[in-house]
């Protein structure tokens, strides 16, 4: 069977990767390493990327960077991620890989006007993702994520379909072709992980963001891992 591929685009803080791993870890948690091959590669230090043939799906992590800057190595993602779509690798991009997935095929991404979106958020699912689309099928129409960004994909790619949305950003979920997503929110987040950001981030003059747990959010990559690794029709 072909490994998962995680492509890490960053890291978290020191002090949270420390106590509860890093992007990597979670995600890999989430995706069921203990029962199938994953594979992590950091393009940041100059590691190629496989072809799309020799993995079997690639999650795309979050990352303290921001798409808007053009880095090399997130430049050469997004022309890795052209080539990943159009041969219809089912790929789930996080966060900045949400970003970066609707960069590359065309969509914009920039500061959010508002600012940051952290914390437990409400995330309301499109009907269409709730009838038809193969992974947030069947999920309930409105969940809770945990959020930390400052930027947005604020128009998608051509012919991409909205999925979800909230008040604060009405991007916070689309799908590219048969098999590509996009998430804002971190189905990889814990509580914890999700506290320490709020702990770290949050505008001392405010009230904190609430938290809490978000099993619905935390499935989608249970149910990533399910549909990239069944047989391709």
């Amino acid at each position: 069977m072909k490994p998962l591929l995680i492509v890490k685009n960053g890291s978290t803080h020191p002090e949270i990767a420390a106590q509860w791993g890093d992007f990597e870890d979670w995600i890999a948690s989430g995706l069921g390493a203990a029962r199938t091959s994953v594979w992590v590669v950091d393009p940041r230090e100059g590691a190629p990327l496989p072809s799309p043939a020799q993995v079997a799906g690639a999650v795309l992590t979050g990352s303290h960077s921001m798409v808007t800057d053009r880095e090399p190595w997130s430049e050469q993602t997004a022309d890795w991620l052209r080539t990943a779509v159009a041969a219809e690798l089912p790929v789930l991009g996080i966060c900045y890989g949400h970003q970066l997935l609707a960069h590359a095929l065309g969509g914009e991404v920039a500061f959010h006007p508002v600012g940051i979106e952290l914390g437990t958020v409400d995330v309301a699912l499109d009907p269409q993702a709730t009838q038809d689309d193969p992974l947030f099928h069947g999920l309930p129409a409105n969940f809770k994520g945990q959020a930390a960004h400052r930027q947005h994909v604020r128009r998608l790619p051509p012919g991409a379909v909205r999925l979800a949305g909230n008040a604060f950003e009405p991007h916070q979920a689309f799908r590219a072709g048969r098999r590509a997503w996009g998430v804002q929110f971190h189905p990889e987040f814990g509580a914890a992980a999700t506290a320490a950001y709020v702990r770290l981030h949050a505008d001392p003059g405010q009230p904190a963001p609430s938290v809490a747990d978000t099993p619905e959010a935390a499935s989608l990559l249970a149910r990533f891992a399910a549909l990239a690794l069944q047989p391709h029709t």
